[in-house]
Parts: C-alpha cells; structure tokens; sequence
C-alpha cells in the first residue's frame, strides 16, 4: 500500500534531482570550478555541511562506496568554496527550472511545499536539517527547489536510519534492491563499489536468508526491505500531518503537472529508485 509520505516523494524529488541532471545546472558547477558529474553532485549535495572531509559524507550519503567519496573530498574544496558552491547549485537549479517549467503556475506549489518543509523535525536528520539552514531563495521557482529538497534529505536521512536499525550497510542495501527490481549496472557503476565489495556483500545476504543462491530477493529479503521502506515512510509522515487535507490535496494538484515537466531533465533509468515513467 502506497503512504502519503511515499506518494509525495514521487512527486517532489524529481523536482530536487533536476539539481543533479539538467545541463544548466551542469553548467553552472563547471563554472564554479568543479569539472565533471561526480564533483557537482558530492560537492553540491554536502555544500550545506561545509567544508567536510569524507567521514561525515560517508555517513550522510550511506550508499556510496567510502572510497568514490574519498576521491571527491577534500579536493572539491580546493577548487570552490561550499558557498560558491551551494550558490552554483542554486543558480544553476533555478535556470533549469525556468526552462523546464515555463508558462506554468509555481507560485502556489512553492507555498504549500513550503509548508510542508517548514513542519519536518529535523532531530536526527543533519543532512535535511543543513538543507533547511540554507537562505530560502527569493523567488518562487527556488523555493520550491528548496523545499523540496529539505523534504528529500529529511527523508533519506530517515531512510538512512532505518537502514542502519536493520544492519544494513551501504553495498548490501544496493545489492538487495537489485535482487529485486533494479539492475545491478543501474547502481553499482554509480555508487562505486568494486566486483569484490559487491560479491562479499551478497554472501553476507544469502547468509541472512534475504538472497537466494541466484542473487534473487527472498520473501525474506523482501519483507526486511518492505520493513526499512515502511520505517522511511514512517520517519517521513510529519509534515503530511500538519498540513490539512484539503492543503495537501491541493498540492497534489498543482504539483503533479510541474513534476511531470521536470522528468523532462532525468534521465530515462536512474539510481535514485523513482518510479519507470
């Protein structure tokens, strides 16, 4: 059964991941000085933490392989600052948005989506919480960029924490899921771990019960996966409480069309667990 909380991250993190994939925000970051896709993505996404070394990247990122994150830091604040850096994600992120959603009607998402950002208690959730210390951008099109990324770093630091609870490192969380319905070339390429951290985190899930001897997900596997996603949901549900029914309708509403205009930047298959389109 589909949450509230789940549904209105289908709807918002494409919004959040146009940061990621849209040329104008590509761009933007080479023009800060960070070359290449990996560089914007490390550098733009921990920009809020400040100047970090690894250690707490690897921790706030969880999927990725330590030493891909190794390679990132601290040499991505060799060559920009995190505050030139988080105002290159911005700029960048709101270019593509004027393009991506031009001729439609932000204003009222960005309010309600607002809200809902406003309402997450962020205890526990230092990534999201960093997100939220950021200026709120002035204009609609970067509020709603904004907001829809505390939404989706509150959440995937409570995805985190679940996976944590439940003894799950970053590889076998990978692992497990393409067990079941990602393929394995659609996230290990992307999360950088080697042939050898990834078979010996399928023998520790064939040792759980969760895998079985083909690399398939178990009815076990898939309940301690249904388990971490329902505990996610769970940790993500407050600000769908505090906004009312009607206002939560409404956002539904007004947000689908721009989510829609926004998978125009995504590429066709990602690593990021969004729904097929």
């Amino acid at each position: 059964m589909t949450t509230l909380a789940r549904e209105m991250w289908t709807l918002y993190e494409p919004v959040h991941a146009v940061a990621y994939f849209a040329p104008e925000s590509l761009a933007a970051f080479e023009a800060a000085g960070l070359r290449g896709f990996w560089r914007g993505y490390f550098a733009g996404r921990a920009a809020p933490l400040g100047a970090v070394g690894p250690l707490p990247v690897i921790a706030a990122f969880h999927g990725f392989a330590p030493a891909m994150v190794e390679r990132a830091f601290p040499d991505v604040w060799t060559r920009a600052s995190p505050e030139a850096v988080w105002e290159a994600r911005v700029t960048g992120t709101v270019a593509a948005l004027e393009r991506l959603l031009a001729g439609l009607d932000v204003e009222e998402a960005a309010e309600l989506l607002s809200r809902a950002a406003a309402a997450v208690d962020v205890a526990g959730r230092v990534l999201g919480a960093a997100h939220a210390a950021m200026p709120l951008p002035p204009d609609p099109l970067g509020r709603l960029w904004h907001a829809a990324s505390v939404l989706r770093e509150c959440r995937g630091d409570g995805h985190v924490a679940a996976l944590v609870a439940a003894d799950v490192d970053g590889c076998e969380a990978l692992v497990l899921r393409t067990g079941d319905d990602i393929a394995r070339e659609d996230l290990q390429p992307y999360r950088g771990w080697t042939d050898d951290e990834w078979a010996a985190a399928t023998l520790r899930l064939r040792a759980r019960g969760w895998l079985d001897a083909s690399g398939v997900v178990t009815e076990a596997g898939r309940a301690a996966r249904a388990a971490v996603e329902a505990a996610t949901d769970a940790a993500a549900a407050g600000p769908w409480r505090v906004l009312s029914g009607t206002q939560v309708a409404r956002l539904r509403t007004v947000l689908e069309p721009l989510t829609e205009a926004c998978y125009a930047a995504l590429p066709a298959r990602t690593p990021i667990g969004l729904p097929p389109r």
